[in-house]
Formats: C-alpha cells, sequence, structure tokens
C-alpha cells in the first residue's frame, strides 16, 4: 500500500501537469485492489475539485474515424494554447478481460504533444463503454489542469448513455451514409447528442457528406426542444479530420454551447445532478460488491443458478430465494 507520503507526491505531481504522475495516479484509481481503492479516494479527496475542464464525450460507429478526428481535433486545440487530455475506452474481452489498447499507436502525433495527455483505458464491460472509474480519471485530468478532457467511448448504443453523467458536451461522430444506414442510428444516440458531425466530408465522399448532414440537420428539427439548448442546437456539422476541415467551426460551436449553459446556470446544475447520479452508483456498486463477497450469499447464488441452469427453477424465483434472508434481515 503507499504511504501518505506517496500519495501527498503523487497529489504534488498531479497539480504540477506531471503526465507520468498522472498516468500512475490512473492506475491507481482504475485498480479493483482494496488497498488502492482506499488510496485512491484519499488522492481524489486531497486534490478536490477547484479545477474544471470542458469534458467531450465522443461516440461514433465503427469506422467513422474517431482516431483520427481525435488527433486531428486534439492538434488544433494544443495549437490554440489548449492542454487536451484523451481518455479512450477501449473495448474489453468478456472472457479474459483484456483490451487492445491500440488508441495511443492510431494518435501517435498528438502523442507526443508536450500539451497533450491519451490514456487508453479498458472497458472492463461495463455498460455504456465507459470504464467505472473514467469519471475519476477525469477528475485527475481535470486536477492537472487540462483545458479539455475528451472521453472517447465505445461504438454506439442506446447503453451509451451514460457518458452523459460525466459529459458537459456529447458529440456524436458519424460517417456520410443514407438509407438504411441513416436508421441505424438510435433516437436516444440521437436526442443525447449536442452536435452531430459527419466525418470524412472530403474527395469523393464530400457531396454524400453533406446530404448526410443536411438529412440529420433535418432529423434533429423533429425532435423535442430540449431545456439545457439555446436556440439552433443541437446542430448537425461536416468536417473532415483528414483536411482539418471544419475543426475551428465545430470547436466554436461547442465554446458557444458551453458558455451559454454556464451563463444560464446549466452547467453547474447539470455537474451536480451528475454528481448525485455518481453518488447512487457507487452505493449500488458497493452493495453489490458486499453480496459478492458476503460467503453465505454466493453458496446461495450458486446452488440457486445450479437450479436455473437444469431447468428446475426459474431466474426470477432463483433470484427471490437469493434475496429472502436479506429482506429477513431487514425486516
Amino acid at each position: 500500500m503507499k504511504t501518505r507520503t506517496d500519495l501527498s507526491t503523487l497529489a504534488t505531481g498531479i497539480r504540477a501537469g506531471d503526465r507520468r504522475i498522472l498516468a500512475r495516479a490512473i492506475t491507481l484509481v482504475e485498480s479493483g485492489r482494496a488497498d488502492h481503492r482506499a488510496d485512491a479516494l484519499a488522492l481524489l479527496e486531497a486534490l478536490g475539485t477547484d479545477r474544471q475542464a470542458l469534458r467531450i464525450g465522443l461516440s461514433g460507429t465503427p469506422g467513422v474515424g474517431k482516431s483520427t478526428f481525435i488527433e486531428s481535433f486534439g492538434l488544433m486545440l494544443t495549437g490554440l494554447g489548449k492542454r487536451v487530455a484523451v481518455l479512450a475506452v477501449d473495448p474489453s474481452s468478456s472472457r479474459s478481460g483484456g483490451s487492445i489498447l491500440g488508441d495511443k499507436t492510431r494518435m501517435d502525433q498528438l502523442a507526443r504533444d508536450p500539451n497533450a495527455f491519451i490514456r487508453p483505458s479498458p472497458s472492463q464491460t461495463q455498460l455504456g463503454g465507459v470504464a467505472r472509474r473514467s469519471r475519476e480519471a477525469v477528475a485527475l485530468c481535470e486536477a492537472a489542469d487540462f483545458d479539455v478532457v475528451l472521453i472517447e467511448t465505445v461504438g454506439v448504443g442506446q447503453s451509451e448513455t451514460v457518458v452523459a453523467h460525466m459529459a458537459d458536451l456529447f458529440i456524436l461522430l458519424l460517417a456520410p451514409a443514407g438509407g438504411d444506414e441513416l436508421q441505424g442510428v438510435k433516437r436516444g444516440i440521437m436526442e443525447m447528442a449536442d452536435l452531430i458531425l459527419v466525418n470524412k466530408a472530403d474527395g469523393e465522399l464530400k457531396s454524400q457528406a453533406m446530404r448526410t448532414c443536411a438529412d440529420y440537420a433535418g432529423a434533429l428539427r423533429l425532435l423535442r426542444k430540449r431545456e439545457q439548448d439555446p436556440d439552433g442546437f443541437p446542430k448537425a456539422l461536416t468536417v473532415s479530420a483528414l483536411d482539418d476541415t471544419g475543426l475551428d467551426a465545430a470547436w466554436a460551436e461547442m465554446q458557444a454551447l458551453a458558455e451559454w449553459r454556464k451563463d444560464q446556470g446549466i452547467w453547474a446544475a447539470t455537474r451536480k445532478a451528475q454528481a448525485s447520479y455518481w453518488f447512487t452508483e457507487d452505493v449500488r456498486q458497493g452493495i453489490l460488491q458486499w453480496l459478492q463477497d458476503d460467503a453465505g450469499t454466493k453458496a446461495r447464488m450458486q446452488a440457486a443458478e445450479a437450479q436455473v441452469r437444469e431447468g428446475t427453477l426459474s431466474p426470477t424465483a432463483a433470484a427471490a430465494a437469493v434475496l429472502a434472508p436479506l429482506r429477513e434481515v431487514k425486516g
């Protein structure tokens, strides 16, 4: 276990923007060991919450060019004097728990930028493709005084809405498409998006990208207006990560939306609601972990699961049998 002196060193290094120490701290908060969790909590408490970055959640269909976009967008931001952190959540294997973690190699230019920090993390099969401790990693990046934190999520699906509970803005990145492909994007994702960016608006795909953008702009107008949006939002824009076109316009729209929400008090209210959500989620996860670690509950679960597999007991009845003793204790 780390000593308090070590934690003090970590906190000092993080506040100084030391990327190596930041990487060590993120490894600490991602650990599931009980002693590491205790140290991680102590570190987060020591750092406090006085620094805030613009948190941008980014999702997109496979092959849309998320890594290329993040690198081009990140380099543009560092060119403007911004410090950028990228938390790229990679798919974990449901069998081994391993993950490819290839984002750092795909963003080699951004990885070498002294004003950027890239951290690939396995999603650990967490719902929504966001690692359970990603929000703590975001807090560490804010403490390290990064101006923008990009949270790349795995794929697109309704479970991706979990990113809304840790991001200030949600960006949906799409490729030029048409017909049935347009219908493949779930309504829930559309309703959550603050900006839809149609990537690959270059070369032979440029005209198709323009048509796709117009289609999505029309679809967005049909959605119910949200309280957290000014007139004209959400929007659909075209970008080309390959040609670096449209990135400055997209950034201008992100800044305008963020500033409007701050002026209206929506930013602060959203942050409070997110903190409340994660408090409830941590309590829920803690209860589940306690049940899994309790010897008696574990034995009942194994016995009931065997009956479910054999077909002698329904899943619902088995769950009720496992929880019955807990209800008796509560009573």
